[in-house]
């Protein structure tokens, strides 16, 4: 156990728990957990990982475990519990009874996270959506607030009808009429996205985890004020803009979409399906990676991994290495751009620093170059030189 930086005491105070169950990416020290839960506005205040060979099916992490768990809780004055991985109903039911505190889990906090930075009809949707999915399975009266939605006669059960089918029933009509809404939104979108082909234009979609510096790069191409910040989902609904390309003479089509991050629950997959369809119907990606992170490499498999669960992955991508500016100096390439094995296949790379300015005239070329030539961003081999 490791105790953090002293909590704001306005915020809950928040304790992590980890399990290594000998499984690779696993958060040695739960520094994304950790930044999740400041971002949602919790304060995290001690850190527990312990091993196991497979999870217990009741309390996730054994009695042991639990009965430790319990006991630092109460000697830091903890108000929640945060596990790493996602728990099931049973184990959440089970562990809350256990140590008489709230338990929640990786999923609904990024959810949360969500919930609280969408801004857009349409990202509200998608998250209220996801959010309802995922309490359907959670059948313990947090979303009693439904009921002042739904209206009309006969949403009253009836004499026979239990507490928990009410439930069901109240979810179950929140969860159809946000769909409907949802199709709504798709169809606008759909509308849009044929506009822009009429005009044959050419899209590029900004993928890449969170944090990346996919908003900043994208503020400083097409000269926006999207909202960007040093933190974990700063922006989540997709913006899409007009860049001129002076080297080309052409106009393309720029969108700024959701960040990646591990473990992104399902449900906010299929829920955010038609923000992600930007990425889907692009002509190119740029993949925006956090070049100062640690684990570049392993964020840039979770991005991969994403793109492939939304049918994004044939898509030709250009990797754009950024944060240059916070690498030592003994840490940067020798060369701005190269070529970098993705999945098996040379992909174009370019090294730049997005808020400083360094390498976005090189990037700009590249761009130009591959559209006047009608390349595949595949075939790497005629490089502009670098300005």
């Amino acid at each position: 156990m490791t105790n953090l930086a002293q909590p704001d005491i306005k915020n809950t105070l928040a304790l992590l728990v980890g399990v290594d169950f000998g499984l690779p990416r696993f958060d040695g020290q739960l520094e994304e957990l950790g930044l999740l839960a400041q971002t949602a506005g919790l304060s995290p205040v001690a850190r527990l990982i312990c091993k196991r060979r497979a999870p217990d099916a009741a309390l996730f992490i054994g009695t042991g475990k639990a009965d430790e768990i319990k006991q630092l809780a109460l000697q830091l004055g903890v108000q929640e519990i945060l596990f790493d991985q996602s728990l099931s109903p049973a184990q959440q039911r089970n562990l809350e009874r256990h140590l008489e505190l709230p338990v929640n889990d990786r999923t609904l906090l990024i959810l949360e996270i969500f919930g609280q930075r969408a801004r857009s009809h349409e990202g509200k949707l998608q998250v209220e959506l996801a959010r309802l999915q995922y309490l359907s399975t959670r059948l313990v009266r947090r979303w009693t607030h439904l009921e002042r939605q739904s209206g009309g006669i006969g949403m009253r059960g009836g004499p026979g009808e239990t507490q928990i089918e009410l439930d069901r029933r109240i979810i179950g009509d929140s969860i159809k009429r946000t769909k409907e809404r949802l199709v709504k939104v798709k169809r606008q979108r759909q509308t849009q996205r044929r506009q822009r082909a009429r005009h044959d234009t050419f899209n590029i979609s900004l993928v890449g985890y969170t944090n990346a510096g996919k908003s900043t790069l994208f503020n400083t191409l097409v000269k926006a004020r999207a909202y960007a910040a040093d933190q974990l989902f700063a922006t989540l609904d997709t913006t899409t803009r007009q860049l001129y390309l002076g080297e080309l003479g052409r106009v393309i089509s720029l969108s700024d979409t959701v960040g990646f991050i591990r473990d992104l629950p399902h449900g906010l997959i299929d829920a955010f399906q038609a923000t992600l369809q930007e990425a889907v119907d692009a002509d190119l990606l740029l993949h925006v990676v956090d070049f100062s992170s640690p684990n570049y490499v392993e964020q840039i498999d979770e991005v991969q991994h994403v793109l492939a669960e939304i049918g994004a992955a044939g898509i030709p991508q250009v990797l754009v290495f950024n944060k240059i500016d916070r690498v030592a100096l003994e840490g940067r390439p020798a060369e701005m751009q190269d070529v970098y094995e993705l999945d098996g296949q040379p992909v174009p790379r370019v090294f730049l620093s997005a808020q400083q300015g360094d390498g976005l005239v090189l990037l700009r070329a590249l761009l130009a170059n591959m559209l006047q030539q009608g390349q595949a961003p595949e075939m790497v081999d005629a490089f502009p030189c670098e300005p």
